[in-house]
């Protein structure tokens, strides 16, 4: 929401240096959604639009009413695919502890049981261990190397793709609900 500018700028300037190799460069000549209270009032605007739509969601992560990080279920696609994708990030001192694997399971048993998905991809720089680790952890299915796909600070980065299908979730969701909602 607009009015969780401070917190979320905050956060993000905070982890500039942590987060920069990972993530698209900002637009040039576009206000930076970190430093600029309008373009983050027009990125919530988009956010809702998109909830609206049912094309994405986007997710706080909090501890103890903190923001710590996000998770964002997007590229909802409908008709015969029925699948979307996260993406998420984390503040590097709470990096390591547990919460973004419980954020993304937060977000599969969302994406499964309340959107009727059928499919849900994660897509990481092979060279980004610490997101690997996350769907390492919760033993998602590596479906090979896709090259070039995302434009990374300023390069096309190949990605390892991750995927989780509905009928795994229904084998394994209430596993990873015990494993990391407990």
């Amino acid at each position: 929401m607009a009015e969780d500018f401070p917190a979320w700028a905050a956060v993000r300037q905070n982890n500039e240096e942590w987060l920069t190799p990972w993530e698209p460069r900002p637009v040039v000549g576009r206000p930076d959604v970190t430093n600029d209270q309008r373009a983050f009032s027009a990125r919530c605007g988009a956010r809702a639009r998109e909830a609206q739509l049912g094309t994405g969601y986007g997710f706080g992560v909090f501890l103890d009413d903190h923001l710590i990080g996000e998770v964002n279920l997007s590229s909802i696609r409908r008709g015969a695919l029925q699948s979307g994708d996260i993406g998420y990030w984390i503040d590097r001192d709470h990096a390591g502890q547990g919460y973004m694997p419980e954020s993304v399971v937060t977000v599969l048993a969302f994406a499964f049981e309340d959107l009727a998905l059928h499919r849900v991809e994660i897509d990481i720089i092979p060279r980004n261990q610490r997101s690997r680790r996350v769907v390492e952890k919760l033993d998602l299915r590596m479906e090979g190397l896709a090259e070039r796909l995302v434009e990374i600070n300023g390069a096309w980065e190949d990605h390892i793709r991750y995927a989780i299908t509905l009928e795994e979730w229904a084998r394994r969701g209430s596993q990873l609900r015990k494993d990391w909602l407990s």
